[in-house]
């Protein structure tokens, strides 16, 4: 690296210091010390949230982290339907904040980043029986042995559903097998397959099923045995982060997305497993707290 580069790195490794000191206590904590701050996220970083990012963020902040996992779109019907309230969101899906969003929605969220992403894999069960096979056979074929326990998320309250069954009909075309998805799949809520995706990883550790669509994150955080799909016709994973209007603690809310997006966060979520990116900003941003600028790089600017 030039002495330039190096010179530039430095600097930027300062201010996203400076930015995270002046959210975690730098300044006088008069609002958020010591404040609990719920987080409502993705099933598929419940490792990351439960055991890494949450245990770090207390310890940085002296705030609490409170975390529920769930499907992304579940959380947000909750949220819609105030049967939730919450201070922070993160989605899988940008889709799913549009939801949240809009005077038809509440303007429950205003704005949002989008800060990594994560491949749709298969994982199995290293001691499954059929486990040999994802070594020796395509996996569209090993799916599709008789007495194979399948498991995968709700597509109406999950990402993750939906894009199972994008890869299935995307794979029926790129290996010209019609009907792969009806024959793997069944129906599309198949309760023989259906399972709430913060049990899926669980399920299958337990040998209860012999393989489930995952995303890489949650592989690689669980270390269960996954298969890589061909690039051209995997979905991702595309999680976004975002502070609620009404969110109960917004300075502590900000502290945590400033937490996530910064030097530790980032390190911490690659080491899940997760392809992590300059946040980008979606929607309004002067909703977005004047301390988490700095982070934009790309997108729009206040």
């Amino acid at each position: 690296m030039g002495r330039r580069a190096a010179i530039g790195v430095r600097r930027a490794g300062l201010t996203a210091l400076v930015l995270i000191g002046a959210l975690l206590g730098a300044a006088p904590r008069t609002v958020s010390a010591g404040t609990e701050v719920t987080v409502l996220y993705a099933g598929s970083l419940v490792n990351l949230m439960e055991r890494s990012v949450g245990p770090a963020f207390d310890r940085a902040s002296g705030d609490r982290f409170r975390g529920y996992a769930g499907g992304s779109q579940l959380l947000a019907n909750e949220i819609a339907a105030h049967l939730r309230r919450a201070d922070v969101f993160l989605s899988a899906a940008p889709a799913v904040n549009a939801r949240l969003m809009g005077l038809r929605h509440g303007n429950r969220i205003a704005a949002y980043l989008l800060f990594a992403r994560s491949p749709l894999v298969i994982g199995y069960n290293a001691h499954s029986r059929f486990a040999a096979l994802w070594r020796s056979r395509p996996w569209y074929r090993v799916l599709r042995q008789p007495g194979l326990r399948l498991g995968r998320t709700d597509p109406k309250l999950d990402p993750k559903g939906r894009l199972t069954i994008l890869l299935l009909n995307r794979a029926a075309t790129y290996y010209h097998e019609p009907g792969l998805a009806r024959r793997v799949l069944g129906a599309a809520e198949n309760p023989a397959q259906v399972l709430p995706e913060e049990a899926l990883v669980g399920r299958l550790q337990s040998g209860q099923l012999d393989a489930g669509f995952f995303y890489s994150t949650e592989t690689a955080a669980a270390h269960i045995p996954s298969v890589r799909l061909p690039r051209a016709i995997t979905p991702q994973a595309l999680y976004t982060i975002a502070i609620l209007r009404d969110a109960p603690h917004p300075r502590a809310a900000a502290a945590f997305v400033a937490f996530l997006l910064g030097p530790e966060g980032r390190q911490l979520m690659r080491a899940h497993g997760l392809g992590v990116e300059r946040p980008v900003l979606s929607g309004d941003a002067a909703a977005l707290p004047a301390a988490l600028r700095p982070l934009l790089t790309d997108g729009p600017r206040p």
